[in-house]
């Protein structure tokens, strides 16, 4: 079975970037620009891990975490943080694992390769 991940970034070259790196490793992605165009992604189709940035417009990283923790059919998605700026310990507990911009694509894929290894 493929693993399907969602992307949420700001950063259109990046999402273009880690879409391809993942789709090249067999995973199936679906990339969202905001944390309100994600939520709405998930309502539609849950993924099996989310990867998400933490400063974006509209809905942020934090907010966008609480709602998916909150919500029945997300509550058990991992979540994995890709930031610049690392969330403060309270909001951190949201996710499952925090990787720091820039990150080389090894690290970035054997964490992801974690955080799917339950669900797939």
């Amino acid at each position: 079975m493929m693993c399907s991940i969602l992307l949420v970034d700001d950063e259109p070259e990046i999402l273009a970037a880690w879409r391809l790196i993942l789709e090249s490793e067999g995973y199936e992605v679906t990339c969202a620009s905001n944390g309100a165009e994600a939520l709405a992604d998930v309502v539609a189709h849950v993924p099996d891990l989310v990867v998400t940035d933490w400063m974006m417009p509209i809905m942020g990283g934090a907010e966008l975490c609480r709602r998916l923790k909150s919500m029945p059919q997300s509550v058990n998605v991992p979540i994995l943080v890709h930031t610049a700026v690392p969330p403060s310990n309270s909001d951190a507990r949201y996710c499952n694992a925090c990787l720091l911009k820039p990150i080389g694509a090894e690290l970035f894929l054997t964490t992801i390769a974690k955080l799917c290894a339950a669900r797939c």
